[in-house]
């Protein structure tokens, strides 16, 4: 039977992660007919023989030669066999429901990608910080000023013609490749919300906006020129700001205080964040107190915000 939904699952060097997080929340995906597309971008060691063993669903890819997170989405892209794609960092956890209810979404909708709510979970799945999805009308009006599509790539569903159309990823960018397909995508079709909480986004010290030390502000600057047209056309200023306190947190968080300072000033003088700067300075760890986590983490107390309640199908991953 030919498959609804193509899940794509991107790794590298993290198969323990992917056994574990990853390939069961695919594999608990109910009422839906699905393939599961592993690429492997480059990974010093093969992947172990039960992965694929376990599942007849689960195809791997292999990229000898590693070119990025966004390169090997597409990778996925151009394999699936599916009129969907969902895509799912291997860290990240799924509701069970998650594609069934996406794809009844759009399809009701008659939309090209569908999302829904995600919340941040620590330490045994601690629930930490949560975000409502963002209303379908006003998105691509408020993605031109930040990021609100919460959850990342872990929570989109798009059709997999729509996303071959736009050319999938920008491969030129790293952490902001994500950001760049939604407001493409959002010019191009409709959108449908699921209005319940569909992502669990783990927070941990190997994620990669604490590993990678590129200068993420040139990936903003490049995303800002791409899209300056549409930003102007809408009257909508880029919010550098909120940016800034997004990549200074992430710095705090990897214990790289004088990088945070300097991340949370940088192209702004927002009160906000020049007190963030001084505490980070001050050596106050960002991380010690569930409040101060919240003060942290992206978009924390902004639009969109609201204290995590955790869903009950996280019980499926203790």
């Amino acid at each position: 039977m030919r498959p609804e939904v193509t899940i794509v699952i991107p790794t590298k060097d993290r198969w323990e992660t992917v056994r574990g997080t990853a390939l069961a929340a695919s594999s608990r995906q109910e009422d839906v007919e699905l393939e599961i597309v592993v690429v492997d971008d480059g990974s010093r060691d093969e992947a172990p023989p039960e992965i694929a063993l376990a599942d007849p669903r689960v195809r791997i890819l292999v990229r000898d030669n590693p070119q990025g997170v966004g390169a090997a989405r597409n990778a996925g892209i151009e394999a699936a066999t599916a009129p969907w794609v969902a895509f799912l960092d291997d860290d990240d956890l799924w509701s069970p429901r998650k594609l069934r209810l996406q794809v009844d979404a759009a399809l009701a909708a008659g939309a090209g990608f569908a999302y829904g709510g995600a919340i941040w979970v620590g330490d045994a799945l601690r629930p930490l910080h949560g975000h409502e999805p963002p209303d379908p009308a006003l998105l691509a009006t408020e993605l031109l000023r930040w990021n609100t599509m919460w959850g990342g790539s872990s929570n989109v569903l798009a059709r997999t013609e729509l996303l071959r159309v736009l050319g999938g990823f920008d491969e030129s960018l790293h952490q902001l490749a994500d950001w760049d397909l939604w407001l493409r995508l959002a010019r191009a079709s409709p959108a449908a919300r699921v209005d319940q909480v569909l992502v669990a986004l783990v927070v941990h010290q190997q994620s990669m906006l604490l590993t990678d030390q590129r200068d993420v502000f040139l990936e903003l600057d490049c995303l800002d020129a791409k899209h300056r047209q549409a930003r102007e056309a809408a009257g909508v200023e880029l919010d550098r700001a909120r940016f800034a306190r997004w990549v200074g947190a992430g710095h705090a968080r990897a214990g790289r205080r004088g990088d945070a300072a300097r991340a949370y000033v940088r192209g702004t003088r927002a009160p906000g964040n020049v007190a963030r700067a001084a505490v980070a300075l001050l050596g106050r760890a960002p991380l010690s107190t569930l409040s101060s986590l919240r003060a942290n983490l992206p978009g924390a107390l902004e639009a969109g915000h609201r204290t995590a309640t955790r869903p009950d199908w996280l019980d499926l991953y203790r």
